[in-house]
């Protein structure tokens, strides 16, 4: 009986230690809406936020949401204006010397590795900085994977999306 008893003490003692590191992990996840509260946002723009940032992660897999503002991936960095799904030019244009960075529907995305990556609900005008070395070309491609648009590095203006598929900054 005292054998059973030790038993099932252990058992209960091994049970508390593991909901308490699951709690301590659950709690040390970072909770991006209370920092889009934090900056002011409404729940309801907090919420739009995330949605928008979980769109994102979705249509090109392999990030980290990394902010309330920010996902990483390697080679591209993708900011989200928190106020705006739809103000091309709330955003800044600025671009690191060697990327192309261009802000669709109020996100920044800046591309900094040679690659092709997935787009998806890309559409309007879209203004961009090709900042890459000198001669480097930028290409955009549509929906059956024919070239729609490509720029010359050093470039920058604006651009309709509206037909971008897929995107090779190099």
């Amino acid at each position: 009986m005292l054998r059973k008893l030790a038993v099932t003490m252990v058992a209960a003692i091994a049970m508390l230690a593991g909901s308490a590191s699951a709690a301590s992990a659950a709690s040390a996840a970072p909770d991006f809406g209370a920092q889009s509260r934090a900056a002011g946002l409404t729940a309801a723009q907090s919420q739009s936020l995330q949605k928008r940032v979980d769109s994102v992660l979705a249509a090109i897999p392999g990030g980290r949401q990394v902010s309330s503002t920010q996902i990483r991936y390697d080679g591209l960095t993708v900011t989200f204006d928190p106020r705006s799904d739809t103000n091309a030019k709330s955003l800044a244009i600025s671009c690191g010397y060697g990327h192309f960075c261009i802000t669709v529907n109020g996100t920044a995305f800046n591309f900094y590795a040679c690659q092709t990556w997935n787009l998806s609900n890309w559409t309007g005008s879209a203004p961009y900085n090709n900042n890459q070395t000198p001669g480097t070309v930028a290409r955009a491609y549509g929906s059956n994977g024919a070239l729609v648009w490509q720029s010359t590095a050093p470039a920058s203006g604006t651009v309709n999306v509206t037909p971008w598929w897929s995107f090779k900054p190099c």
